[in-house]
């Protein structure tokens, strides 16, 4: 009987919207990071683990690595990059109908500057419709880079996702189980109740205010009337009145919807009646001011 338990950290990375998010929750079995069509949905690093009774990996979903524009993209960058020295493994994850391109050779630039092992993960093979154009892609990035091997999966469906993991916990050393057995995630419920409010809002809007929005947990507590229920309120931030004036929609039914959506989620999450009241309110210029990123949880370095 083998009794050797195996252990180990793994960076996920890549370029927004290639599907880090949904492989982390396929592995899990359960949602700990949100998901939407709008690039950057990820602004924090989100460590998701997977146990068994002969292994535990802990993965590190972090932001997509894109060219910042503010201070809030600074920040998301320098999430991804601060985790490729201190893992196991690497897995660099990219959107199989997507062309080897400039944002691809800024993450391979990087990943030249450590020593990690490096998996090359090519996903929405299931969206792929000419193969011969996807193998002449991979090639690019092989070129491009020296990876301990390849992988051709579909996180959304879950194809060949066990075959990466096999390998994966194969490559990883003997190691402690870091983690209880039964916990998924290191964060608390609070951030993942505010992550899901603002996936319903990416969900719900369009244009500018995807990337304009923030959320903030205000109070979280027992109803004094009804211990079966929890009582929420959490604000949401804008930058500007017309992106306030479209959260709330006309009459209020578009902030009515984010709620009712949300609420669902949360009551799922916790396991008992939830009460969500929401407000909105105008930070203007927030994803550039240090102290506002702060106070939203975007700055957790040591000054």
């Amino acid at each position: 009987m083998n009794n050797v338990h195996k252990s180990g950290f793994v960076a996920l990375i890549g370029r927004p919207n290639v599907g880090k998010s949904t492989f982390v929750n396929k592995v899990l079995g359960k949602k700990i990071s949100i998901i939407s069509n709008k690039p950057q949905t990820t602004r924090n690093k989100i460590q998701g683990i997977y146990t068994t009774d002969t292994e535990q990996i802990i993965f590190i979903d972090t932001p997509g690595i894109h060219k910042p524009h503010h201070q809030l993209g600074e920040f998301m960058n320098k999430e991804s990059l601060s985790t490729l020295n201190d893992v196991d493994m690497i897995l660099l994850i990219i959107d199989g109908t997507s062309p080897f391109g400039s944002g691809d050779e800024f993450v391979i630039k990087e990943l030249k500057n450590v020593k990690t092992p490096v998996y090359l993960v090519v996903n929405k093979i299931d969206l792929v419709k000419d193969k011969k154009k996807l193998i002449e892609n991979v090639v690019k990035f092989q070129d491009a880079y020296d990876f301990c091997e390849v992988f051709y999966i579909s996180a959304l469906n879950g194809e060949n996702v066990n075959l990466l993991l096999e390998s994966m916990v194969e490559n990883l050393d003997e190691g402690p189980e870091y983690y209880p057995a039964d916990q998924i995630s290191d964060h608390p419920e609070s951030f993942v109740i505010s992550e899901i409010i603002r996936e319903k809002v990416l969900q719900l809007t369009k244009e500018e205010v995807p990337h304009s929005v923030a959320v903030a947990l205000d109070s979280m507590k027992v109803n004094e009337d009804d211990n079966n229920l929890i009582d929420i309120h959490a604000t949401i931030y804008v930058e500007r009145q017309s992106q306030k004036k479209i959260i709330i929609g006309h009459g209020g039914q578009m902030i009515k919807q984010i709620g009712t959506l949300a609420r669902k989620e949360i009551v799922m999450l916790l396991g008992q009646k939830v009460y969500l009241e929401l407000w909105v309110k105008v930070e203007d210029d927030w994803r550039n001011k240090k102290a506002q990123l702060k106070r939203l949880g975007y700055f957790l370095e040591k000054n």
